[in-house]
């Protein structure tokens, strides 16, 4: 097989020099050591120039104290913990569920086998759109992108022999959150775990469905509704238990530039926090339960920029903004995933190289866990070599590099002091729009996040057709045949299986009683008191995620977007 290469350029010691300018020249256009004009800086994902030289000017008038901190103090630039890894590393979560829950718990078992330190579940979108296996609008999704749940049966199955009192767990959904955390810590009932030993985090992370992910249920006040008594709900019963990570990672899978991810992550953030104050909570019993979710890049430098930016906005707004006083209410916290969007069909072997550089951008950002994806996800779903592949990526990383010996190794660096100031204003400058517009809600409603990230988006997507933006594999070094590759495969016969075991459960299960858990459930939607607990006592019924979403739709309705821009 060949490879489509591209034309060699002439040797660059053999093209005349440009005539010289009478104008003066920005610093970057005229190399001092040869006098030769170099190529245009590139530019960032977030769109502003990388220097191709650094120097001590580009910190002038930089005050370390003010902008670095020590790691694990204000503003937390270099690091949310002062050890960071050199105690121990970040914890390494693979992200899988698939087909059955007893498919899914296979997987499970095995990444714990092979290492991995806690657990990261997703769902199939019928559970993520909060219906049942066997309702029309599930028909050809059941399984497919996550596993299927709709009782406390699944979960039941999805967790057997897996000491939930000993595993972190991550739940990617969203506006049926309070459904999945409350039928997890239903089996942690089960096997003997007392609520507080249970840890992990529930995505929860509405406001971002709305901006570029689309499974949402329910229109904005109520969902905000929810999340605040999922928050009051796990104040009181699961003290450890983080309520929400919120999201950047899914913005940034739309086309969102890294300036943006933040920007516009950090605005749900300020929103959410607001809406728990006005429920009448602590902004110091809440913020330390809070955690983000991110992606990371191939974009090393500009990467490790974007988290210390994250970290620095953040814990300033929490303590200027807020008036929190906890040093843990001012870290931010976060997971992150190594970047999806940027996988390729094309060579995918090749997504071994990228993952690796993404999950090094992740870590030296100073990320709290890691998941890093299969170097197959852009053709299916990853197989188990893959999958056991993509834990090896970090175990590498942890265990065979020089990461993990100091902390913030970036620190002082002139390129990436200076990117991390850059992508900081950037980022102040959107969420100052966002905040002119009355809020994330507001801005939501108003179509602006959607459409600056929709803008940003075609931007890159030019870049890469017209070959400015190389993508090895895609616009540059293709082979003339791709090499066949079996992928794993859902089998459709798991809908059927799944349909049968709601039949069984419906005529096993005390209708009466789910009946009325489901009545007192509809009683607090329609009022203010926390729903968790009626929601809770439905589930242990073995009320379905169809059902008790069913309710929830015929007292607050549903959302449906409406195009502003």
């Amino acid at each position: 097989m060949g490879t489509q290469e591209p034309k060699p350029e002439p040797d660059a010691e053999l093209k005349p020099e440009a005539e010289p300018k009478a104008k003066a020249e920005p610093k970057h256009a005229r190399d001092t050591a040869s006098g030769r004009a170099p190529h245009p800086p590139r530019l960032t994902e977030s769109g502003f120039p990388v220097e191709p030289v650094y120097g001590p000017d580009a910190l002038a008038d930089w005050d370390p104290a003010d902008r670095l901190g020590a790691p694990g103090a204000y503003p937390f630039t270099r690091g949310v913990y002062p050890t960071m890894y050199t105690g121990r590393p970040w914890t390494m979560r693979q992200y899988a569920g698939f087909g059955t829950a007893a498919e899914s718990n296979a997987r499970y078992r095995q990444l714990i086998a092979h290492g991995g330190t806690g657990l990261s579940v997703a769902f199939d979108l019928p559970t993520q759109m909060g219906h049942d296996s066997d309702t029309a609008l599930a028909g050809g999704e059941v399984g497919k992108v996550g596993v299927a749940v709709d009782s406390v049966e699944d979960m039941r199955v999805l967790f057997g022999g897996i000491p939930l009192g000993e595993v972190s767990t991550s739940m990617t959904i969203n506006a049926p959150a309070a459904l999945l955390l409350l039928m997890y810590q239903l089996v942690g009932e089960e096997q003997g775990v007392p609520a507080e030993a249970l840890t992990g985090t529930v995505q929860n992370d509405v406001l971002k469905e709305y901006i570029a992910r689309g499974t949402y249920i329910f229109p904005p006040k109520p969902s905000l509704r929810l999340v605040a008594d999922t928050f009051r709900y796990c104040a009181a019963e699961l003290p450890r238990w983080n309520t929400i990570s919120i999201s950047g990672y899914h913005m940034a899978e739309a086309g969102a530039s890294p300036a943006q991810e933040i920007a516009f992550t950090l605005a749900n953030g300020v929103e959410y926090v607001r809406t728990a104050v006005a429920a009448g909570m602590d902004v110091d019993g809440l913020a330390p339960r809070l955690s983000f979710f991110f992606v990371a890049r191939t974009t090393i430098l500009e990467e490790v920029a974007k988290f210390r930016a994250a970290r620095r906005i953040w814990a300033r707004v929490m303590r200027e903004e807020f008036g929190a006083r906890d040093p843990r209410s001012l870290m931010l916290r976060f997971h992150t995933q190594t970047a999806g969007v940027q996988l390729t069909a094309q060579q995918p072997e090749v997504n071994l190289v990228r993952v690796a550089v993404q999950a090094m951008a992740a870590v030296l950002g100073g990320t709290q866990s890691l998941h890093t994806n299969a170097f197959d996800e852009a053709i299916a779903l990853p197989t188990d070599k893959a999958a056991r592949l993509a834990l090896r990526t970090q175990q590498v990383l942890a265990y065979e590099t020089d990461v993990t010996a100091t902390v913030d190794p970036f620190a002082g660096s002139y390129a990436v002091e200076s990117l991390t100031d850059a992508v900081e204003e950037a980022a102040l400058d959107l969420m100052r729009r966002v905040a002119d517009r009355g809020g994330a809600v507001a801005a939501i409603e108003d179509g602006f996040q959607k459409s600056e990230i929709e803008r940003n988006a075609y931007r890159i997507a030019q870049e890469t057709d017209g070959g400015e933006r190389v993508v090895v594999g895609v616009n540059r070094y293709r082979l003339d045949e791709e090499e066949p590759y079996e992928p794993l495969r859902v089998d459709p016969a798991i809908e059927a299986q799944q349909v049968a075991r709601l039949e069984r459960l419906r005529a096993e299960r005390d209708g009466r009683a789910v009946r009325a858990a489901l009545a007192e459930l509809r009683k607090a939607a329609g009022g203010t008191a926390n729903v968790l607990y009626p929601m809770k006592d439905a589930l242990r019924a073995r009320a379905t995620v169809g059902e008790v979403c069913g309710v929830l739709r015929g007292v607050w309705g549903t959302y449906e977007p409406t195009e502003r821009f």
